[in-house]
């Protein structure tokens, strides 16, 4: 844990995590069901952009975080806005 690129890369990770227990043990009637592929593309998105971070390309690290967030918010819709009920 020496660059900032681990503290971020290893937050969103853990977000990750929270997000799929919290989904995987719902048990309301309009549970959601993410594949869990998509899950591991956002977890390799955080290693590259880790490796990215650490090898000192740092425009292509952030450019991977910003893919990776996006990735989150478009596909696992970690918020309610946006999601069909």
């Amino acid at each position: 844990m020496k660059t900032p690129y681990d503290w971020v890369t290893i937050a969103i990770f853990a977000g990750l995590i929270v997000l799929f227990m919290q989904r995987s043990t719902n048990q309301d009637e309009q549970q959601v069901h993410d594949p869990l592929w998509m899950y591991l593309l956002a977890g390799i998105g955080c290693g590259i952009a880790n490796y990215l971070g650490n090898e000192g390309m740092d425009l292509p690290a952030l450019a991977m975080i910003g893919v990776t967030i996006a990735f989150i918010i478009h596909y696992l819709k970690p918020f309610s806005i946006g999601r069909k009920n």
